[in-house]
């Protein structure tokens, strides 16, 4: 997995209609589209994804919680 940002801070998703889930500080590749940003993280034997919605997703980058790497 090429990690394409980093998270620095609580960055939660909710799976399902479950409780908050909070993402792992550190690398993280993210698929970006027009309604969703798709972030995956762990090693190759523990990969993990969640969807955020692409206006939390921009809020988490906007707050500095996501870096993308350019």
């Amino acid at each position: 997995m090429a990690a394409n940002a980093m998270l620095k801070g609580e960055v939660n998703y909710r799976a399902g209609d479950g409780p908050m889930i909070r993402i792992p500080e550190g690398p993280v590749e993210v698929d970006v589209a027009d309604d969703s940003a798709v972030l995956s993280w762990g090693d190759e034997g523990n990969t993990q994804s969640a969807a955020l919605p692409i206006a939390e997703y921009e809020r988490y980058v906007r707050d500095g919680l996501i870096t993308p790497k350019n």
